[in-house]
């Protein structure tokens, strides 16, 4: 088999990118630049867009001394590093914006040929020219690839050539004063600054060269650095020249000054063409590459992913490349166009820093051989975003607009790759974080965070104890679900990620963690759990399941019992109607009385979650006192009024005098509550041999009345002061 044409730095790397750096900004508007801003301020503008370049150039070099560098450029890199939904959006953006890159380029070349030679200058001339121009470009680039990277030399030579003519020729413009400053006539700075911006942003030509080098690791950090800075002291040192040597009216009025003060103006002619077609050419050979590699990985249709010869030349997304790159041509006017690209590419390049920021902060397997500070990539950043924020803010929305649609679609395509992108190690290391903190400082009086291990059983009614199990544990709380495989005779557990874990549409759209464990027994199973889920930071606070009806007399239950109010669990136990289910999701009654004190405050913390979710937030909820004491009313309702305005809940109160007929707890329930659509009931400290007997009880009371959730409080929660007989 025939071995590939690789390239090194030089000629795969800083060849491409310094051709695009040093490019038609540099020849027809870095005089205009330093004419309004003044010296000082034109060293500014330079320094300022050479930190976004130079932030980028070093985050893209570390990044790609970490991980194995293919075709595609900035989009491998992203796609690799933050996963393919945002490595894609930034990929067909930049591959568009490329593309039509190549237009601008040749319609700026194909001005300058026509009045140099004083062909026709009307729109049409400038659209055949720059039709041939493409089409010529092309035609190198289909050649081969190293044929094209070898008359880059010649354009770079050229442009050397021209460097020199112009700063060993004479001038007749010399200033008698050299302006540092701007002067108030002047263009604003940001529009300056907008202009000059572009002569930047061509650093990553050479990077999307990437599969066709030899030794992408080496070269991209040596050719794209070197190029960056090799362009940052031709430009300082061009606009020193330019400031002393020409005065500031004619950098403002006459573009092509230079060629009036170089030693050989046909140099920089030459300089110019070469410049335009240079970047022309970048284009049309990193375009293609980003929509191959993007086509492998099936984000485009696949039909752009095949290449031709041992060197898999992107024929087919050349193509495409060439098309676009027409129609731009063919529409002539694409001042709107240049303004979205431009956007586009600081996108890509504010992507690339926070890409290298969050894998170098939270991916413990990022170990690259060229080492930055992590705070340059933030500081890229912020700079490309906030430069993309004061040039063009409207183009900044459509920009990014755009890449969120592309975004949503990828998302919705579920197109992966078999590694994992940076998000997962950014939310690990945010976890545990997170854990660590909430670990270090337990705030005994803090808010309930409902923690829920639920046992939901299988049955047709299971959605509703799930629905509840997630509006009671409100935003913020957790939930995981246990299904537990009764087994007494395989002695292997299942599989922890295949096995254990449950994929489940009703969990996933509830927000329900889901697991399934294998046990010899059911009780011994919840008591093991209970015991041993979780760890430090989150721990489980809360047991939920359904009522035990028909396990009043089972011994294994009651001891199943004493082990979850050993463990200081809050314990909630539904009685679901199957008839009436939740009703109308309109009333929720709270049962109190003096010995519900810890009982009470969870029930109010549970109605604030309750009325917070969708279904239950029109529901009215009331708090109903039992008042066996015959303790004034006024000082009873003042003082519940009072507990329920500190958490925050909108009850209405009732106070049920029961001091002459002291009838029994639950009548009262199955007189006030028999229409209501949940019940909350605390559950009495009792003695477990007293259980058979409560539960009876508390079975005959489910039998008149609604779905109903009987609560029995942790020792955690606060004791409310609900004793009123010391308060006559």
């Amino acid at each position: 088999m025939p071995t590939k044409n690789k390239f090194g730095a030089f000629a795969g790397v800083f060849t491409p990118s310094i051709l695009t750096i040093l490019g038609v900004i540099m020849y027809m508007r870095l005089g205009w630049v330093v004419g309004n801003a003044g010296l000082f301020g034109a060293i500014a503008i330079i320094i300022i867009a050479h930190v976004i370049a130079v932030t980028t150039g070093l985050s893209v070099s570390s990044v790609a001394t970490d991980k194995k560098i293919g075709a595609g450029g900035i989009y491998y890199v992203l796609s690799r590093s933050m996963g393919i939904p945002i490595g894609g959006s930034i990929g067909i953006a930049l591959f568009i914006g490329t593309a039509f890159s190549i237009a601008l380029y040749l319609i700026g070349f194909s001005e300058s040929l026509n009045g140099y030679f004083g062909f026709g200058m009307t729109i049409n001339d400038i659209r055949l020219t720059g039709s041939i121009a493409l089409v010529s470009i092309t035609i190198i680039a289909l050649i081969s690839t190293s044929f094209a990277l070898k008359t880059q030399f010649i354009i770079l030579a050229a442009i050397v050539i021209s460097l020199v003519s112009i700063f060993f020729g004479t001038s007749q413009f010399v200033p008698e004063t050299v302006h540092l400053l701007p002067n108030n006539t002047t263009v604003p700075l940001e529009v300056v600054f907008a202009i000059f911006f572009p002569a930047v942003t061509g650093f990553t030509a050479g990077i999307a060269m990437s599969g066709d080098l030899d030794n992408p690791k080496k070269s991209i950090p040596i050719g794209t650095l070197s190029a960056i800075g090799v362009g940052l002291i031709i430009y300082i040192a061009l606009a020193i020249f330019i400031a002393f040597n020409v005065d500031a009216e004619v950098l403002k009025t006459d573009h092509n000054f230079l060629m009036k003060i170089a030693l050989f103006a046909p140099a920089v002619v030459a300089g110019i063409w070469g410049a335009t077609l240079s970047s022309a050419l970048g284009g049309i050979l990193g375009g293609p590459r980003i929509l191959q590699a993007m086509s492998i990985d099936k984000v485009t249709p696949k039909l752009f992913g095949k290449g031709r010869g041992k060197n898999n030349e992107p024929i087919r997304a050349l193509f495409v490349v060439f098309v676009i790159a027409e129609a731009g041509i063919l529409i002539g006017e694409l001042d709107v166009i240049a303004r979205i690209v431009s956007m586009f590419y600081l996108a890509a390049y504010g992507f690339i820093n926070i890409s290298y920021f969050l894998e170098s902060w939270a991916n413990p397997d990022f170990q690259p051989t060229f080492k930055i500070k992590r705070w340059i990539g933030l500081l890229g950043f912020i700079a490309c975003f906030g430069v993309m924020f004061k040039l063009d803010m409207f183009a900044m929305i459509v920009a990014l607009t755009v890449i969120g649609v592309l975004y949503t679609g990828l998302q919705r395509k579920e197109v992966k790759l078999q590694s994992n992108d940076v998000w997962r190690s950014v939310w690990e290391n945010v976890v545990n974080k997170g854990l660590k903190r909430i670990d270090a400082k337990v705030d005994e009086n803090a808010n309930w965070n409902p923690n829920i291990i639920l046992f939901s059983g299988q049955s047709e009614h299971q959605k509703y104890l799930l629905e509840l199990s997630k509006t009671v544990s409100g935003r913020t709380g957790v939930v995981t679900n246990f299904k537990l495989i009764l087994d007494k005779t395989n002695s292997k557990p299942p599989l922890k990620k295949t096995e254990q874990v449950v994929q489940n549409n009703t969990f996933k759209d509830l927000g329900i963690f889901a697991r399934q464990i294998k046990v010899d027994n059911i009780y011994n199973g919840i008591t093991n759990i209970a015991s041993t889920f979780g760890f430090s930071g989150v721990e489980p606070n809360t047991i939920m399941m359904g009522w035990p009806k028909g396990l009043e007399n089972s011994t294994e239950y009651a001891k199943m019992t004493e082990a979850l109010l050993h463990l200081d669990y809050n314990l909630l136990y539904l009685d679901f109607d199957h008839k009436t289910k939740f009703g109308s999701y309109n009333t929720v009654d709270l049962w109190w009385r003096e010995t519900d004190s810890k009982n009470a405050e969870m029930m109010l913390n549970i109605a604030r979650f309750i009325i917070a979710s969708q279904k239950w937030n029109k529901t009215n909820i009331r708090v109903l006192f039992v008042n066996n004491n015959n303790v004034d009313k006024t000082t009873i309702y003042s003082k519940i009024s009072k507990l329920v305005e500190d958490l925050r809940v909108n009850v209405a109160i009732k106070i049920i005098n029961n001091a002459v007929e002291q009838k029994p707890f639950y009548d009262l329930i199955e007189e006030q509550s028999i229409h209501t659509d949940l019940t909350l009931v605390g559950i009495p400290n009792y003695q477990i041999e007293k259980q058979t007997e409560f539960v009876l009880k508390t079975n005959q009371l489910f039998e008149s009345i609604g779905s109903t959730l009987m609560v029995k409080a942790a020792n955690n929660f606060n004791v409310l002061d609900l004793n009123f007989i010391n308060q006559k």
